[in-house]
């Protein structure tokens, strides 16, 4: 089916061809649907005949010159789609030639349209390929963007295409002479009489900070400084938001420098310096930013970006970058903007004093939380809705913050009747306050207390919630928050709001049911897509339910398992999210009913065998295979008989070529949780298995690490590899069976040794490695493995994982296995 039949399917009046066309829709959103249909598109154009493909590539060249300035965007647009397919064929090499002469020519049009074009190809193609042109294109493009070029329309399509092509001439940017001229031509570029040009300069040094950081000290004084806190008061709002950007972006890469200084091992030198811009500048750029604050709109749409919200976001950076430097400069602007008459300067009060919360430490802004908590508390009750939201998000700022900065006898009170309050008020309102509610019981609670300082407000809280859940409506998407308070609050109540939690799960039970009654009202894709969020968030809500109350949820177990496959009946593979949450749900249950849900499993083993083998929808075949594990943990030996349909499909699975590669580490997984379950009767699939794990095994040791995305994927294939190991060991050795398992020790652990020499293994793939020595020594306690167990490189593992931070898990499995290994070889 085309793009443009999936499409034109999602409008037709038969509703079968209606939801097999948003299926598709969805499906090509999870496979990267565009670049499936641009490689398709390439290959369609290279099969073209020369000769037409000539006359098409001159045609579109002719039209750059055109008077029609539609026609020249068109031909731009064909000529950038034409090169990003032939050059990296090594095709129509002269192109780029070809536009740098027209960029010579007297005629305005063709300049623009050339310089729109070079600046389109840029964008679209490969830095590398056109790395050899770098120069060329570079002094072009310079020469059109100067002060002296008299048309602002050249000089606006030059510095868009500079600002595409900054990548690729990182060459040029380590050439001094050149870097000048670059940042000349630029900064002359934001004193520009046009405010486009003025708006793609600044636009063109937020991304030279992002590229060339470690340059931009002698321009920081110099120009940079001034142009930029000039730029952020400019009445045009995208010449201002730019500017601010520029320093949001100045704020990233400091935070990324400061997160690089910390991880780096002591007496490694620095690979980058942190010139601290950001704290150099705060006199200038702070004022601003307060003053930008209270520049809002009242009339603009609160999810339209300004130069408030920009102020805002750049604050929050600015604190996290400088830490406690922000707090003195910043209250002073509190206190005297907090109780203004002016709803503007109030609001830009609470906003700015919520954006420094996360950055200073916790002891500096303890006495400032308290000082000003009683006013945040009074302002979510303010006249001015927009005064109101951020007093509410601030609120949740300060929950957010470690605990121990709250007086809690003091401030909890009426803090709780404050957010209970807002949560009845306005839907933008209700999701701040269902926030404030999530981050004040997931730091306060926890299911193993028998009661915390939330527990006598617990009930009401929840009365409030389902209240307001009650309407058919999710503004603002106020009713989703809703759900998601209910559900955190439901997996970190304390035992004495168990039988709260309870009531909650039957009154969520009893809302399920009637959206699976209303299945076959919702016609409208709008109403079928609403139907299905609203039942994801019913569903999340009783996982969490089941997770608390353990072996209680037996009570409404056999209710909850009828609206379950209930509801995968009539879902019937039209809603992917909704069906992934049941399963979720089911896996809960699992997990709180262990071996009494087998009287479940004949009734839900359709469903499960059939998204087991569902692979277009790879995330529910993956949460699939963890319920096998669920199950097979549950049942212990009693899972054994179901284990070759298991095995089976398993099997079938790691062998498709359809199924997304991401599943796949989980199925080895699983057979460790297979075989752990079942211990010795896994000996009928151990041979089939180890042949999968060493074929796994040369495919992670013949993986290159080319990008982060192939070597996060073959951390996680490592780590599966290590489980479905350690779950045969740990197995295997429970029924006395190890010795089945002895001729494989060299091969895994000269696996082991690959990956211990390979820089780019994560935590999860060394503690699975240790875990994996541990278990082996435990399994051969007589010495049959004392030689392997004895390389230095295994001792020399294990000091890395003691060395961890006290308290991980990491470092409490590295020193049992040392325990482990030293009686091994002994």
């Amino acid at each position: 089916m085309s793009f443009a039949e999936i499409l034109g399917g999602t409008l037709s009046p038969d509703a079968n061809v209606r939801d097999q066309a948003t299926r598709a829709l969805e499906s090509a959103e999870s496979e990267n649907f565009d670049e499936t249909r641009q490689e398709q598109h390439s290959q369609r154009w290279l099969q073209v005949d020369e000769g037409t493909r000539s006359q098409v590539k001159q045609g579109v060249l002719v039209t750059l010159g055109s008077d029609n300035r539609q026609a020249t965007m068109a031909a731009a647009q064909a000529i950038a789609a034409i090169t990003a397919t032939e050059l990296p064929q090594g095709q129509w090499q002269d192109v780029i030639t070809t536009l740098l002469q027209n960029v010579s020519t007297t005629s305005t049009g063709l300049k623009i349209a050339s310089l729109q074009t070079i600046g389109f190809i840029c964008e679209s193609i490969n830095p590398d390929i056109l790395a050899t042109q770098s120069n060329l294109i570079l002094t072009a493009v310079i020469q059109g963007a100067t002060a002296e070029e008299p048309s602002q329309e050249v000089r606006y399509a030059a510095i868009t295409a500079l600002l595409n092509s900054l990548e690729f001439v990182r060459q040029n940017f380590e050439n001094e002479g050149e870097r000048n001229v670059i940042m000349q031509t630029v900064c002359e570029a934001t004193q520009s009489p046009d405010s486009n040009v003025q708006a793609a300069a600044f636009e063109c040094l937020v991304r030279i900070m992002q590229l060339y950081y470690d340059k931009m000290r002698f321009y920081m004084e110099k120009a940079l400084y001034g142009l930029t806190v000039i730029g952020m008061k400019h009445e045009d709002e995208k010449i201002a938001l730019q500017a601010i950007e520029f320093w949001s972006t100045v704020c990233d890469e400091e935070i990324e420098l400061q997160i690089e200084e910390e991880t780096r091992e002591p007496g490694q030198p620095a690979e980058r310096d942190n010139y601290q811009f950001a704290k150099t500048t705060l006199p200038q750029v702070l004022p601003t930013l307060l003053f930008l604050l209270t520049k809002q709109d009242e009339d603009a749409d609160e999810d339209e970006w300004n130069v408030s919200m920009a102020a805002a976001t750049c604050l929050s950076l600015l604190a996290q970058t400088i830490g406690n430097d922000i707090v003195a400069p910043v209250i002073p602007f509190v206190e005297q903007n907090i109780r203004n008459p002016d709803w503007h300067h109030r609001e830009a009060a609470v906003m700015a004093f919520g954006s420094i919360l996360d950055g200073p430490d916790p002891n500096v802004l303890t006495p400032l939380v308290s000082q000003a908590l009683p006013v945040l508390i009074e302002m979510v009750k303010d006249q001015v809705v927009q005064v109101k939201d951020s007093a509410a998000w601030t609120l949740g700022r300060v929950c957010d913050l470690p605990i121990e900065c709250i007086q809690l006898d003091v401030h909890l009170h009426s803090m709780i009747s404050a957010l209970v309050a807002g949560l009845e008020d306005s839907p933008r309102i209700v999701a701040n306050c269902c926030w404030a509610v999530m981050n004040l019981t997931e730091q306060l609670g926890g299911t193993d207390l028998d009661t915390y300082a939330m527990s006598q407000y617990f009930e009401g809280i929840v009365t409030t919630l389902m209240r307001i859940t009650e309407a058919n409506v999710n503004e603002n998407n106020s009713r989703t928050s809703a759900y998601e308070a209910m559900a955190t609050l439901a997996s970190t109540g304390a035992r004495d709001t168990h039988a709260v939690i309870a009531k909650l799960g039957v009154a969520i039970l009893d809302r399920l049911d009637a959206t699976i009654a209303g299945i076959a009202q919702a016609v409208g894709i709008d109403d079928r897509l609403a139907l299905a969020e609203l039942q994801s968030n019913l569903l999340n809500v009783l996982t969490n339910v089941a997770r608390t109350l353990g072996r209680q949820i037996s009570e409404i177990s056999d209710r909850i398992m009828t609206s379950v496959l209930q509801l995968l009946n009539a879902n019937n593979g039209k809603q992917a999210a909704a069906a992934e949450d049941a399963f979720l749900l089911v896996g809960a249950l699992i997990t709180s009913l262990e071996s009494d849900f087998t009287r479940y499993l004949d009734s839900f083993s359709p469903f499960l065998y059939n998204a087991l083998q569902n692979h277009e929808e790879y995330q529910l075949c993956s949460i699939s295979i963890g319920l096998i594990g669920d199950i097979c943990r549950s049942l212990g030996q009693d899972a054994a008989q179901h284990c070759d349909q298991f095995m089976t499909i398993l099997l079938q699975n790691l062998e498709s070529n359809v199924l997304h590669r991401d599943v796949k580490p989980g199925i080895l997984s699983c057979f460790g949780d297979i075989a752990l379950a079942i211990g010795g009767r896994f000996e009928t699939y151990l041979e089939v298995t180890f042949r999968v794990l060493m074929s796994a095994c040369n495919l992670s040791a013949g993986t290159q690490a080319v990008d982060f995305d192939t070597i996060d994927y073959n951390n996680q294939l490592r780590v599966g590899i290590f489980e479905a190991f350690v779950g045969i060991t740990q197995g295997f050795k429970s029924d006395g069976k190890a010795q089945l398992i002895l001729s494989q020790v060299q091969s895994i652990i000269g696996f082991m040794n690959f990956v211990y020499n390979d820089q780019t293994r994560s935590d999860d793939v060394t503690k699975g490695m240790i875990g994996l020595l541990g278990d082996l020594a435990d399994a051969f306690p007589g010495g049959e493995i004392r030689e392997y167990l004895r390389a230095d490189w295994i001792q020399a593992l294990i000091r890395e994982g003691r060395s961890s931070a006290r308290g991980t898990s990491l470092r409490v499995i590295s020193r049992w296995a040392r325990d482990m290994v030293k009686q091994a070889t002994a």
